[in-house]
């Protein structure tokens, strides 16, 4: 948790949450969104995944009180939401507030004894868009209870706690990508996963070496997780797995991790219906994030890029998580000259794609794809140039913001 100088949209927040409680905050908590570049729908298949903690971050501005009670605003709803320590309610509905709340339940359960807070939040991550918005929140607020009671939680474990609010409260069997992301970003860098073991790796990107972007592309299209397909998708990676771990398949089967291409090219017809082809996803693209890092570590950016491609097509045709916004958008993106791979990313059924493109191409991708795509299907397309960031950070004491300040 590094500290650094407070920006002009912290001490923005700082005046909300002046406004809100008629006090100063102690401390800013600063968590971001992430893009995964590769490696989609492999981590609850205890599989590998690549992604970049981004520059689109949730802030949340904190003060600890005297008693047990827990009062959060939202800037961006203009909500307030406040319960007590010792009765740990979840609402109604798919709201805010229950990430909140699951974040303070899941650390008291863990036996972390948590002060009550003040808290503004505001976050400037797409949400419904598959880059990893409620990760962001989840432990954003985790740093402000962590912080403000003094507690020692390892990044893993800070992770693995927010996903379990996640799981268990809010009720969203999401994988560990996004948490440990949140957490664990490095600037500069992508963060192999192995989401069995939990370790991890930052493996240098080097994009402006290669004159290279990130670039995030919403189609528009908003996704409601809980509402998707997704649940049913783990539900029919556990069939399969039910269905190979009783054929003679080398080693035991307790996820899709332990089938290899060979397995599944083997045994592949006693999987009945579209089983076949989501086990063939998960296990041609944990290959492909392991091809990626290689190809990364070689400075083989365009090798990168076809694989890329590669996991689209995979998503698109075997896992079936695709659309056709999507589908366009990624077509689009292959017909400009420096645009050197592209995929959708997150959860899929609609959200973002993500494009890797040559510095000199951007504004060429802002016209030919963006905008053609506006054009094509009356959406309200946007484009992220995104920046890999570090994870989780706080920033208190003499360096956190305050609600009036010379500079603004």
């Amino acid at each position: 948790m590094n500290a650094a100088a407070p920006t002009r949209r912290d001490r923005a927040l700082a005046r909300g949450f002046a406004r809100r409680f008629a006090r100063e905050p102690q401390g800013l908590a600063v968590a971001p969104g992430r893009v995964n570049l590769i490696g989609e729908h492999t981590d609850y298949n205890e599989g590998f995944v690549l992604p970049v903690a981004i520059d689109r971050t949730v802030l949340a501005a904190f003060s600890a009180r005297s008693d047990r009670q827990v009062r959060v605003y939202s800037l961006e709803f203009d909500e307030e939401d406040s319960f007590s320590l010792d009765d740990i309610k979840r609402l109604k509905g798919d709201v805010w507030g229950n990430y909140v709340r699951g974040v303070a339940a899941v650390l008291q359960e863990a036996g972390y004894r948590l002060t009550g807070l003040d808290m503004a939040i505001q976050g400037d991550v797409p949400i419904g868009a598959g880059l990893g918005s409620s990760a962001a929140l989840e432990v954003a607020v985790l740093g402000a209870f962590q912080h403000a009671a003094t507690l020692a939680i390892d990044p893993r474990d800070q992770a693995l706690l927010a996903q379990r609010a996640e799981n268990e409260f809010v009720g969203v069997g999401c994988g560990i990508m996004d948490q440990m992301a949140a957490v664990m970003g490095r600037r500069d860098h992508a963060l192999l996963i192995d989401c069995r073991s939990l370790e991890t790796e930052a493996v240098p990107l080097n994009l402006d070496a290669h004159g290279l972007k990130i670039v995030v592309a919403h189609t528009g299209v908003r996704r409601a997780l809980s509402d998707s397909a997704y649940n049913q998708r783990r539900q029919e990676c556990s069939r399969a797995v039910q269905v190979l771990a009783n054929v003679s398949v080398a080693g035991p089967v307790g996820t899709l991790r332990d089938i290899t291409s060979k397995d599944l090219a083997a045994h592949g017809g006693s999987l009945a219906g579209p089983l076949a082809r989501r086990v063939r996803h998960v296990v041609s693209e944990n290959e492909r994030v392991l091809k990626s890092v290689e190809a990364l570590r070689q400075g083989d950016l365009l090798a990168f890029g076809e694989l890329l491609y590669a996991s689209h097509q995979s998503l698109a045709l075997d896992y079936e998580v695709s659309s056709p916004e999507l589908d366009l958008m990624v077509e689009l993106a292959r017909g400009v000259e420096g645009v050197v791979g592209a995929r959708m990313t997150g959860a899929g059924f609609g959200g973002c794609t993500v494009n890797l493109v040559r510095q000199e191409a951007v504004d060429s991708f802002r016209r030919r794809v963006i905008e053609v795509y506006r054009g094509r299907t009356g959406l309200p397309a946007e484009m992220h140039v995104c920046e890999a960031v570090d994870g989780l950070r706080i920033i208190a004491g003499a360096d956190a913001p305050a609600s009036h300040s010379p500079q603004d």
